[in-house]
């Protein structure tokens, strides 16, 4: 039984996330649909990433079990055939060792977020970015999460439904940079909690406008309290970018953990 692996990138717009659920469309199960539709076998697609109701993904990795062997060029083109309506396109498809797990087997997640900082709202990317039409400092929002950087328990920055079984993660990065009337929030690390970035993005957004400081932003990680964190940034300006994996024949560069972001 020959094992696939895909990359995928899909705006999150309309979907329940990456997640199948008893109600709303999932990515999940719009593959898994596809798949029956063009090969008549019922599979589970497993994500590297859980990305939640309104995410979008441009490096979203998944694998998924088929009796039939299929050239991967064939099987990439006959999923894109039917997943175009629904805003998703499979950019890579390879047969994988049955070793391979999209989730387990990934060492490590890269998401950015998206802020357009300006008067005049987004036309293009209404649903692609967090609109807030007032200046950010976005050195002052890097320095700020230099403080959140390293092993920390990240339970201020962790949502009240997090499964995860401990609040303790490594965050490798978290840069901040300024294009245009862009600001780019980017964070790295194995796994993340439910949550995370977007409440690290929301409270680097007090850092932005002066109200925080990276001392403040410490603090907050010292309190350990969901209290202590800024408002909870949305969805629609969170990518995730990138999985990546150790071993060259599992993935070339397409990020892992458990709780996945969202």
């Amino acid at each position: 039984m020959p094992r696939y692996r895909i990359t995928l990138e899909y705006d999150g717009t309309g979907f329940v996330g990456w997640q199948r659920q008893p109600e709303g469309r999932s990515i999940q199960a719009s593959v898994e649909e596809a798949i029956w539709t063009f090969g008549k076998e019922r599979v589970t697609v497993r994500g590297a990433g859980r990305t939640d109701a309104g995410v979008h993904a441009t490096g979203q990795v998944a694998h998924f079990d088929l009796q039939r062997q299929w050239e991967p060029l064939k099987l990439r083109e006959a999923l894109n055939h039917f997943l175009r309506p629904h805003h998703i396109a499979v950019t890579e498809c390879v047969v994988t060792g049955t070793d391979f797990d999209a989730r387990f087997s990934a060492t490590r997640r890269a998401y950015l977020y998206r802020i357009l900082a300006r008067r005049a709202p987004p036309a293009l990317d209404r649903r692609r970015v967090w609109w807030l039409p007032i200046d950010l400092d976005a050195a002052a929002m890097h320095d700020a999460a230099q403080a959140l950087v390293g092993h920390h328990d990240f339970t201020t920055f962790r949502a009240a439904a997090c499964q995860a079984a401990s609040p303790m993660k490594t965050l490798e990065r978290l840069d901040v940079e300024r294009a245009g009337d862009e600001i780019r929030v980017h964070a790295e690390a194995r796994s993340f909690l439910h949550n995370q970035v977007r409440s690290m993005v929301g409270s680097l957004k007090h850092a932005g406008t002066g109200k925080w400081t990276r001392a403040d932003m410490a603090v907050a990680l010292a309190a350990c309290d969901r209290a202590a964190c800024g408002p909870v940034a949305p969805p629609t300006g969170l990518y995730l970018t990138r999985v990546s994996y150790e071993r060259n024949d599992t993935l070339r560069d397409a990020e892992s953990g458990t709780n996945e972001e969202n």
